[in-house]
């Protein structure tokens, strides 16, 4: 049994989640890796998901868009389901809309 008191929230389990098996893809241990890799992504990018709204005058929207872009590019940090991930997750920090 692991020591490690960190819950991984059902969203982003569904990332590494066979959807027809419904078994884990990876190890517990890489995907709790993955998950704090991602969270934490996630937010370190609020304070700059906030300056670029007001900063530039971006759109909540375009503000999330552009952290997609960001997060897509190569070389990339992480997988595309981690990067939707992420994006909905900033969001839900900052109180924004989703999509």
């Amino acid at each position: 049994m692991s020591d490690n008191q960190i819950l991984i929230p059902p969203s982003f389990v569904a990332v590494y989640t066979d959807p027809v098996r419904h078994k884990l893809l990876a190890p517990h241990s890489e995907v709790l890796a993955r998950y704090e890799f991602c969270e934490d992504m996630a937010q370190l990018l609020t304070e700059t998901a906030k300056e670029a709204q007001f900063g530039l005058g971006l759109s909540e929207q375009a503000v999330l868009e552009r952290v997609t872009l960001g997060l897509h590019s190569e070389p990339a940090v992480c997988t595309p389901d981690e990067a939707n991930w992420v994006r909905l997750r900033l969001a839900e920090l900052l109180n924004w809309p989703a999509d």
